[in-house]
């Protein structure tokens, strides 16, 4: 079978899956910073789900480190629709939380009367926490696909 390069068991994935949990904990460290992040619900959106997206991570992590240790992939069917059913579903969220994040960080920095809500140091961590998660999204949906690419293979 060929090996798609960025598919679970190869070291590409283990870059991308390293990346991705370094690029959802500094969004979520950068939001946490924040002292009034649980004000608004789309901040509260995108801590859930970077809160989800990092053990997802780290542990396919893990299974890549394993698999390129071992040089066995583990590439069952059922594991691999799993494992890409959870990339797309992890994928489509942190977008979705990425973008809400960023169209209300740009909302409370326009000067105006949404702005008196957050003082200016504090406001300019949101837009650098969303950036991360668009990061972290990039990273996770080239995962997506890698392994999309693979399953018909299998």
């Amino acid at each position: 079978m060929d090996e798609v390069p960025g598919s679970l068991g190869t070291s590409a994935s283990f870059a991308l899956r390293l990346g991705q949990t370094l690029f959802s904990t500094a969004s979520l460290f950068f939001m946490c910073l924040a002292i009034d992040f649980y004000s608004y619900t789309a901040f509260c959106f995108l801590v859930t789900i970077m809160g989800l997206v990092i053990p997802w991570s780290m542990t396919l992590s893990l299974v890549d480190v394993y698999c390129v240790f071992v040089r066995c992939p583990s590439r069952q069917p059922g594991i691999m629709t799993i494992i890409i059913v959870g990339d797309w579903v992890l994928s489509f969220l942190s977008l979705a939380a990425a973008s809400s994040t960023a169209g209300v960080a740009q909302l409370l920095l326009t000067p105006g009367s949404a702005a008196l809500l957050c003082p200016l140091k504090h406001c300019n961590r949101y837009p650098l926490s969303a950036a991360m998660a668009f990061l972290s999204w990039f990273l996770l949906f080239a995962s997506c696909l890698f392994n999309i690419w693979l399953l018909p293979k299998l």
